[in-house]
C-alpha cells in the first residue's frame, strides 16, 4: 500500500472524479476535492462517499477562474497537496467554442498554474479520442499527427493535452490517462449518468430515428467506469512508476454490427439502419426523424464512421491488466440496467427535450 498522502481532485463530483475519490479516500488518503457547487459526492452506486480510512476536505473552486477561485486560505491547503488528479471538464457535445474554451482548456492551463507554482505531479484526466477523425491504429505516445477533431469537445481536449504535454517538456511531473466511451460498472451495467452513447441508444431503440449515417464495421470502445477510476487512481498512488507515460483506459471494440445485433436480441426495441455516409441524407429523413437527428444523432455521427482502436499495452505494462474484454456481454449489461430503471422503457417523448446531450458525450 502506498504511503498515505494528500491529492487534489479536480471534478471530484463527476461521474470518474467521484469513484477516484472513493478509491483514495478509501485507501487512507487525504482528498483535497475541489467542488463547483457543494453538495454530496455520489459514486456511480448511488451510495455517497464517506470519508475513511482517509480524510476528504470539500474546496469550493472553479477551474474556469484563475487560481481556482480559491480562497486564500484554502490556496495554502491546495499548495500541500503530493498529487493533483485533473478529472473536471465538460463532455457535452454542440455546446459554444467558448464552453469548451473556458472549461477544458482555460481550466487545465489554470491547474497546470497551480501544479508549476509548486512543482506538484499531475495525473490528468484526457480522452482517447483526441485521436480525431481516423482509422487504424491510435498509439498511447501519439498526441497531434495532423488529425482532424471530430467535434468541439475532442478539439479542446486536444489543445488541453498539447498544454499538459508542453509542461511535462519542461519539467512538471506528469501522467495522462486516455479514457475512452465511459459507461457503466462493468459487472452491473449501472451508471449513475446516462452520458456518452446513452442518448443515442435512446434515440434509436425508440425508432425515434431509424436511419442513420455509418459503417457496420466502425469502431465504438466502451470502458466501464470503475475500469478508468482504477487505472487514474493507480497513477496517482505509483506515480513514479508512471510519471511521463500516457496511458489509454479503454474497453474492447464493438463494431456498429455489435450494437445492430445485440439491439435486435430485445423484442422492445427498434433497430436503425446504418447507411454509409456518402448517401445520407438528412433532407430525407421524416418531419418526425430530423429534431432527433439534428439534436442528438448528428452530435455523434462521427463516431459511427471511424474504424479506430486503441493500442494499450503501456497502460496494460503498467496496471498489468489488459484491456477490459466486456464484448457484448458487457453491452447486454448495460442495456439491462437501462431497462430496469426506465431509462429505455416508457412511451416516446412528443418532441426532443430542449438539450437531450446535456452530458451526454465520451
Amino acid at each position: 500500500m502506498a504511503d498515505p498522502m494528500t491529492v487534489l481532485v479536480t471534478g471530484a463530483s463527476g461521474f470518474v472524479g467521484a469513484e477516484v475519490t472513493a478509491r483514495l479516500t478509501g485507501a487512507g488518503h487525504t482528498v483535497l476535492a475541489l467542488l463547483h457547487r457543494n453538495g454530496d459526492i455520489v459514486r456511480n452506486s448511488g451510495r455517497k462517499v464517506s470519508p475513511g480510512p482517509g480524510t476528504l476536505t470539500r474546496l469550493p473552486g472553479d477551474v474556469t477562474r484563475p487560481g481556482l477561485a480559491l480562497t486564500e486560505d484554502d490556496r495554502r491547503l491546495a499548495a500541500t497537496a503530493d498529487r493533483i488528479v485533473h478529472c473536471a471538464a465538460v463532455t457535452d457535445f454542440g455546446l459554444p467554442d467558448e464552453r469548451y474554451e473556458s472549461i477544458n482548456v482555460a481550466g487545465t492551463r489554470h491547474v497546470l498554474d497551480l501544479a508549476l507554482a509548486h512543482r506538484t505531479p499531475l495525473v490528468h484526466v484526457s480522452t482517447a479520442y483526441v485521436c480525431g477523425e481516423r482509422d487504424g491504429v491510435a498509439l498511447e505516445d501519439e498526441l497531434d499527427v495532423g488529425q482532424q477533431p471530430g467535434n468541439g469537445y475532442e478539439k479542446s481536449k486536444l489543445t488541453a493535452e498539447t498544454m499538459v504535454r508542453k509542461a511535462s517538456a519542461e519539467g512538471l511531473p506528469v501522467t495522462v490517462v486516455r479514457p475512452s466511451i465511459v459507461t457503466g460498472a462493468a459487472r452491473t451495467g449501472r451508471s449513475r449518468d446516462f452520458k456518452t452513447v446513452y442518448p443515442v441508444l435512446k434515440t434509436i431503440t425508440r425508432g425515434l430515428v431509424r436511419t442513420v449515417p455509418g459503417h457496420y464495421d466502425a469502431a465504438l470502445d466502451l470502458v466501464p467506469v470503475d475500469h478508468v477510476a482504477d487505472l487514474v487512481t493507480e497513477a496517482a498512488t505509483r506515480f513514479e512508476d508512471a510519471e511521463g507515460l500516457t496511458l489509454h483506459a479503454v474497453g474492447q471494440v464493438l463494431t456498429l454490427r455489435d450494437f445492430s445485433d445485440v439491439l435486435a436480441e430485445y423484442p422492445s426495441f427498434q433497430v436503425a439502419r446504418f447507411v454509409p455516409p456518402a448517401t445520407f441524407s438528412a433532407s430525407a429523413l421524416s418531419d418526425r426523424e430530423r429534431p432527433y437527428y439534428d439534436r442528438v444523432i448528428s452530435l455523434y455521427d462521427t463516431y459511427f464512421r471511424r474504424r479506430v482502436r486503441f493500442d494499450d499495452s503501456r497502460a496494460a505494462a503498467f496496471s498489468g491488466r489488459p484491456a477490459y474484454a466486456g464484448g457484448r456481454p458487457y453491452l447486454r449489461r448495460l442495456l439491462d440496467h437501462c431497462l430496469r430503471v426506465g431509462y429505455l422503457g416508457g412511451p416516446p417523448p412528443r418532441e426532443p427535450a430542449a438539450n437531450p446531450t446535456d452530458g451526454s458525450t465520451p
